[in-house]
């Protein structure tokens, strides 16, 4: 039976009536993304015609899901918020605190032991404020939300980026910052910019190679990482309907990489499948009674380009496995076209690693299709020419590949098998070398292959495939191995080939656990003291942001002035400083130092203008704060790209600094930014960003009539006292400016006035 069946039987409930309603408001067809949008809004009396990708609107999400890294956070702002329990179903997982390097037994046991702190702290506020706790080692929170949570036709929020994954089950599923977790938690609405719709329509069948993380590398090479910035996704048409809710699943997962707010499919018989696959015939059987409004009006799918804002089409039997990278997930490249473009690129042809697995291709059927690869080789005698990594995704993935023999075939390959969690996807991963910082390549079923996010080596060229491109290429050791017309010498000398991959959907005997982590939340927790100790390196009691003094601000100083990608990474690594996430002064050491200046083309070299001398970010920022002075951070486009993780935009506001002032921003992070407190700003023009110099003071001329859609002006000062005056936007409405002037959100929440 699914978890929280009667809430989503509340939600089909209402779901014919408010379609319905819809439709007579927009008076015309609808999408899928649509109506489920529509029929959680906060206040269905307020319905009216929204204008896409310009009014703010109040929605109200079924769930929510936190990870480890990001739970701490927003937990720690939710004590904050005196509230005795959360208002919606809330789960936390425990999947990215745990570092790969010996394999499954040893590397678990040692994150049980180095994180015991905050594992118990995690548990302990789950139990209080009934928040469902899923153990280190359950799985990682995507995979488990798709096994348990994840409903045709509902909308959560989850504080990680990938929480779109949720899609491949038809949900409207959005990553957020903490603090906008924190709003549905304390039982208050959550707002969006209404999204903008991007179809895409899939002809054909995927065959031989192709898998469905081809589908979404080839729109990542087409939209590029930003291309789906405020807009949702919508997948449909036959070659929609020829997948399996898992591949679905792995294709909105990455979704994330071209800025998009989700993505989704409309509900179909793989679905229904996968849910009674997992347990979940009660929600199935609900599903199948209002299945005409889990998908799209026919009228939509059959003419697209009356209902969708930009439309796609890709056919699936021509579609070519696909090889993203490196440094970018949106790079494409065609498997075939490998070998020439990493010749002339002087990309490294020796594959060192693969690693399958992650929140995006870490599914029964993943592993499957990747064993049928793995299973040749050794049938073939074939020995793997690089190391070779496998994180499953769920314990109850993981034992059923293993009673079904797929986890022996790995081994068989002496494939190392790591815990059922992020691992190296976030850059938990101790590799051993990678201290060296030698140039190399690495391949990986991942999402994401930013520099230095996997091993902390900036000089390794991360690829992005499918898992059974992955195998095959981790197999030949080779970059430029196309398995479609290349062979191999076995370890007798003789040429061999590997056939194209096969297969299952789901695991014919059923899936099966013995413990899949989960540990219930206490009926009544008023009881449970949540104990953080005084001195903790790891935990930290929240104070709150200082107001707005309802001053302009004036003699602000440059902090840096970011270069071209400048990513959640960037901003706040991941990697070991994971370990501080729920220590905002610790983890705030990490601030920016991965960012390029634009003034030396150096990361954590910037200058401080109160000494002339040049220091690390952190270091310089905090000697501005103590001596009382504001700052600015000016970046490129697209800043924030990336991970959901707040911390980006809480470290520079704990530090003292007000604005981040860029060409473009990514949706998630400039939502975080606004809910702590900060002014989140972009150049009116953007040549503007060069006029910026490194020395230079800022004047904010007009901040005291800061108000919607009224521009500021900003007082540029440089060091030979010239001046330049520039306009500067941004999309604050009226509730924003409030968190603004009240220093956050939560400051707002806590004094029982958020709207």
């Amino acid at each position: 039976m699914a978890f929280d069946i009667q809430m989503i039987k509340r939600v089909y409930e209402n779901l014919e009536s408010r379609v319905k309603l819809t439709k007579n408001i927009l008076n015309r067809p609808l999408t899928s993304s649509e109506k489920i949008l529509y029929a959680h809004l906060w206040e269905i009396r307020l319905a009216k015609k929204y204008s896409r990708g310009i009014d703010y609107v109040d929605f109200a999400p079924d769930r929510i899901a936190c990870q480890d890294a990001t739970a701490q956070m927003a937990l720690l702002q939710f004590m904050q918020a005196g509230k005795p329990k959360v208002a919606v179903p809330t789960t936390v997982h425990c999947d990215h605190l745990i570092l790969a390097k010996e394999g499954a037994v040893n590397d678990l046991k040692n994150a049980n032991n180095v994180s015991a702190e905050v594992f118990n702290f995690l548990e302990s506020v789950s139990n209080k404020y009934g928040i469902g706790f899923w153990k280190p080692g359950a799985g990682i929170i995507h995979q488990v939300v798709l096994e348990n949570y994840a409903f045709p036709g509902g909308m959560m929020i989850g504080t990680d980026s990938h929480t779109v994954n949720a899609g491949g089950l038809g949900m409207l599923a959005i990553g957020v910052g903490g603090a906008d977790a924190v709003d549905v938690m304390a039982g208050l609405p959550w707002e969006l910019k209404f999204p903008k719709l991007i179809g895409v329509k899939l002809t054909g069948e995927l065959n031989g190679w192709t898998a469905p993380k081809d589908v979404i590398l080839k729109v990542a090479g087409i939209l590029s990482v930003k291309g789906g910035t405020g807009s949702i996704i919508e997948y449909f048409g036959p070659g929609a309907k020829s997948m399996s809710c898992t591949g679905k699943g792995t294709i909105c997962n990455m979704g994330a990489e071209v800025g998009a707010t989700t993505s989704t499919f409309g509900y179909d018989l793989s679905m229904e499948r996968y849910l009674r696959a997992t347990g979940r015939d009660d929600i199935a059987d609900a599903a199948n009674n209002v299945k005409e409004h889990l998908t799209a009006d026919p009228e939509v799918y059959k003419d697209p380009e009356k209902y969708f804002d930009q439309v796609i089409e890709i056919d699936l039997d021509s579609l070519s496995p696909h090889i993203n990278g490196p440094f970018t997930p949106d790079l494409a490249t065609p498997v075939a076209d490998m070998s020439e473009k990493a010749k002339k690129e002087k990309w490294p042809l020796k594959v060192e690693w693969g690693l399958i697995g992650s929140c995006t291709n870490s599914s029964y059927e993943d592993l499957s299709r990747a064993a049928s690869i793995a299973k040749q080789a050794v049938d073939k005698n074939l020995k793997t020419k690089a190391e070779f990594g496998i994180n499953p995704g769920s314990e109850q993935v993981r034992y059923t590949a293993e009673r079904d023999g797929l986890i022996g075939i790995f081994q068989n390959l002496e494939a190392k098998i790591f815990t059922n969690a992020c691992g190296p996807c976030i850059g938990q991963w101790d590799r051993k070398g990678a201290d060296k910082e030698e140039k190399n390549s690495i391949i990986h079923s991942f999402n994401r292959n930013f520099s230095k996010r996997a091993d902390g080596n900036p000089n390794t060229h991360a690829f992005v495939a499918s898992p059974e491109m992955v195998a095959a290429v981790a197999i030949s050791g080779k970059l430029d191995f196309n398995p479609i017309t290349d062979t191999l010498i076995n370890e007798d000398g003789e040429e061999v080939r590997l056939d194209a991959p096969k297969g299952l959907e789901l695991p014919p005997k059923g899936f099966d656990f013995e413990d899949n982590g989960f540990v219930p939340p206490s009926d009544n927790g008023s009881d449970i003291e949540v104990v953080i100790k005084k001195n903790s390196q790891r935990l930290q009691v929240l104070e709150p942001f200082e107001p707005w003094d309802k001053k302009n601000l004036f003699n602000a100083k440059l902090l840096i002035k970011a270069y071209g990608k400048c990513t959640t990474d960037h901003i706040s690594m991941a990697g070991p400083w994971l370990r501080y996430r729920g220590h905002l002064d610790n983890i705030s050491n990490n601030c920016l130092i991965g960012a390029i200046n634009a003034f030396n083309n150096k990361t954590n070299l910037i200058k401080n203008q109160i000494t002339g001398e040049y220091g690390g970010v952190p270091e310089v920022q905090r000697e501005y704060k103590k001596s009382g002075i504001k700052t600015i951070v000016v970046g490129d486009q697209n800043y924030g790209e990336g991970s959901s993780r707040e911390h980006a935009a809480m470290e520079p506001r704990h530090l003292g600094v007000m604005v981040v002032l860029v060409k473009s921003f990514a949706r998630i992070h400039e939502s975080n930014l606004k809910k702590q407190g900060m002014l989140a700003l972009t150049f009116s023009n953007e040549n503007d960003y060069d006029l910026i110099h490194e020395d230079d003071t800022f004047n904010f001329i007009d901040l005291k009539e800061f108000s919607p859609e009224k521009p500021l002006k900003i007082e540029i000062i440089h060091s030979d006292n010239s001046k330049d005056e520039i306009s500067v936007n941004h999309s604050y409405n009226t509730q924003q400016i409030k968190w603004f002037k009240e220093g956050s959100a939560l400051n707002l929440i806590k004094k029982g006035s958020f709207n």
